[in-house]
This record gives structure tokens, sequence and C-alpha cells, in this order.
């Protein structure tokens, strides 16, 4: 009887950490709302960070870029003319190149621009044609200030602890016009909180030197996500290593090729992992699988089978979902 009753709690106690080592893998995965709700709503509008929110990813992204007056802009790019009616509303305010940017607009008038789902400036067509309709809605741009007041505020409301994933948008640029976006933007992250590693946010950018003067001449102390955009930047792991806490590849320099219906990958996330670095792949969306069947099956290959550390992905409800199923 007494062995039975021994046997029962060894099973039990063998289930228990079973079960906390799967709970433990799952919340390791971490789910970024890219540009919020994105798959639902014109990307980076109040409306889609709202309702990426309420999905419970465990963070909210925020493409950065500056407006003449200094104000950090939550917009993907530097140019305006392909979410925005500027055409319209500022027609003579185009540069030589045909293009409209933030950076030549105050705040005031940027917030007189109606923010619209991802079109062409030069055919006018939608980019993704089965997303919210072009047009439609009334939306407008905002500042990093009055998103992170948002994220703050629901945080506090509903008792949650979602994070914030800014990234500052080339920086390059911004000082070729006499701006420091990096420092800026950093002095509004100190002054909301966003100090250290643990304070829920994480700093990113694709320009490395910039990324690296972010960690060593600003003193940052916040965990720093070097994107990378081509294969060769895989080769840098070391440097990155020096200054960066992960890195976010596009998903595809990860894949290498199928064989037997068995993904191979190539060993950017074992090369990564190695040096402690988290691999934060973009951009998995529901409605452009390539080589996939099912969404479900993209996640399943990134997040298990090759082993990353979580996504950027449009449709953050779905990747919730899938998570908490394993």
């Amino acid at each position: 009887m007494r062995f039975l009753v021994y046997f029962s709690l060894l099973i039990l106690i063998i289930g228990c950490k079973h079960s906390q080592k799967k709970l433990l893998a799952m919340n390791t995965k971490v789910v970024i709302a890219h540009r919020g709700a994105s798959g639902y709503l014109p990307e980076h509008t109040m409306e889609a960070k709202a309702m990426a929110y309420a999905m419970k990813p465990d963070y909210l992204e925020q493409d950065l870029v500056l407006s003449k007056d200094d104000v950090p802009i939550v917009i993907h790019d530097i140019y305006l003319d392909d979410v925005t009616d500027v055409a319209e509303k500022f027609p003579n305010r185009k540069r030589p190149d045909g293009r409209f940017y933030v950076i030549d607009f105050t705040f005031d008038e940027l917030q007189q621009l109606n923010v619209t789902e991802r079109f062409d400036p030069k055919t006018g067509k939608q980019f993704y044609p089965n997303r919210f309709p072009k047009g439609k809605g009334s939306f407008k741009l905002h500042s990093l200030q009055q998103e992170i007041e948002l994220i703050q505020g629901l945080n506090k409301s509903t008792g949650n602890s979602i994070g914030i994933y800014p990234e500052i948008k080339d920086p390059a640029f911004h000082h070729t016009n006499g701006k420091d976006i990096a420092k800026i933007t950093l002095n509004i992250l100190t002054e909301y909180g966003y100090k250290t590693k643990n304070d829920k946010c994480i700093f990113q950018c694709f320009d490395a030197k910039e990324l690296e003067r972010v960690r060593k001449e600003l003193n940052s102390d916040l965990f720093l996500v070097q994107l990378i955009e081509f294969p060769e930047e895989a080769n840098h792991l070391d440097y990155y290593a020096k200054y960066a806490d992960g890195i976010s590849p596009w998903y595809k320099q990860i894949l290498d090729k199928k064989e037997n219906d068995t993904w191979q990958f190539t060993p950017l996330v074992e090369n990564a992992h190695k040096l402690g670095l988290k691999v934060h792949p973009y951009t998995f969306r529901a409605d452009q699988l390539d080589e996939f069947s099912s969404f479900e099956e993209m996640l399943q290959v990134f997040l298990f089978e090759a082993d990353v550390d979580g996504c950027f992905t449009d449709f953050p409800d779905k990747a919730v979902e899938f998570l908490a199923t394993k």
C-alpha cells in the first residue's frame, strides 16, 4: 500500500515537472504584434494597437520616424505617401524625388492626415487586398508618447504587463537632416520608465553602427535587438553579440531546404544561441504563407523545429492561440 502511495506521488511529481517544463518552454516564446494587429486594421494606428493589445501578445511594435519638430511618429517608414492621403492634403510638399517625408511636417500638420491600409503610391493599389479596405474608416498618425500612454494605461487597468518594441527607422537619414532619433527616443523611453532589460522594452534597429552607439555611446541598458536583412549579415554575429542581446532576421534566412517533407535550417539560430543571442524573426503573415500549407505549420516550423525565441506577426491572435495549445 505504501509502495502504491509513493509510486503515485512519484508519478504526480514527474507529471508536474513535465507540465512546468512545457509551460516554461511555451513562455520563452514571445509574440510581437507587428505594427499592431496589422492583419486586421491599418498598420500602426491606435486602433490597430488597441486591438493587438486585447489579443495579449508579449510586445507591441513601434516603428519611429521624427517629425519636423522632433516628435517621434509611429509609422513604418520615413515616407508618408504609401499610408496616408498626404498627396491630396499637401500636394506641393513633395521632395524632388516625388516622395513625401515625415520629417518635412510638424506634428500638428501630420495630425491632419488620414491613415489608410498600405498601398503603392504609384498605382494606388492596396498591398494586401483582403485586409481592411483602403480609404475606409477614420485613422490618424500618433506619437510614441501617445502609444506608450495607451499601453501603460491598459497595463494598469487590465493588470497585464505587455511590453513595447520600438524601432528607430533610418538613423543615418535623420543624422543627415540634423536629427538624432536615437537620443530623442531613448530620452522619452527613460521618461516613461524604460531604462533596463527588466522594463519590458526591446529596442531594435537595422543600422548596426547606430545600435552599437546606443549601447556604448548613449549608454543604454535596454534589451537591444539587431535587425538583419541580408544573408551576409548572418556572418557578423560575433560583432552583434558585443552590444546586442538578440537578432531579428528575415524568416527566410533561417530556412535552408526541404527534404522528405522535413525542413532543414541554416546554422543562424544555433550560432546565435551559442553567443547568447535571442532570435525573433520577421514577419509571419497568415495571408502570405509562401512555402507553408498553413499558418500553424509556419509557426510550428519556426518556433519549435527551428527553435526561435519569438516572432513578429501581423496576426498576433493566431500566434497566441497556437502557443496556448503547446
